[in-house]
C-alpha cells in the first residue's frame, strides 16, 4: 500500500470528481511533497461530479474515511493516508456513493 502525497488524486465514484487534497503537516515529506494524514481527506470539496439532473444531487464533498488510515505509520500522532482511502460522498443516493484513490501521488514509498 502506498502513502498517499498532497500530490495524490481521489475521485468520486463518478470518476470525474476530483476531491481537492490540502496537507495539514509539512513535518514529513516525499520528493518535497507533503504526506497526508487523517483526516486531510475528510471535508474537501469535490469539483466536476457528472451525478447531476432533477433530483439528483452531484457529489460535492468527502465524508469521513472509511479505510485507508495506517494502523503502524504515524506522523505526530495522525496516521498517514494509504492508497486504500476510501469513504463516502454527500452525493445521491445517500450512503452509496464513495471517494477513492486512482493515484496516490508518488510511487516509491510503501506500507508492507
Amino acid at each position: 500500500m502506498k502513502i498517499l502525497t498532497e500530490d495524490a488524486i481521489l475521485v468520486c465514484d463518478h470518476e470525474n470528481g476530483i476531491v481537492a487534497i490540502a496537507a495539514t503537516q509539512k513535518l514529513v515529506t516525499l520528493d518535497g511533497r507533503a504526506v497526508l494524514v487523517d483526516n486531510d481527506p475528510e471535508g474537501r470539496p469535490i469539483a466536476g461530479c457528472p451525478n447531476t439532473g432533477a433530483m439528483i444531487k452531484p457529489c460535492t464533498s468527502t465524508l469521513k474515511v472509511k479505510k485507508g488510515y495506517s494502523d503502524f505509520v504515524q506522523i505526530d500522532g495522525k496516521a498517514v493516508c494509504l492508497d486504500t482511502v476510501t469513504g463516502l460522498t454527500d452525493g445521491t443516493p445517500p450512503g452509496v456513493v464513495d471517494y477513492k484513490v486512482r493515484r496516490p501521488g508518488q510511487d516509491w514509498v510503501e506500507q508492507k
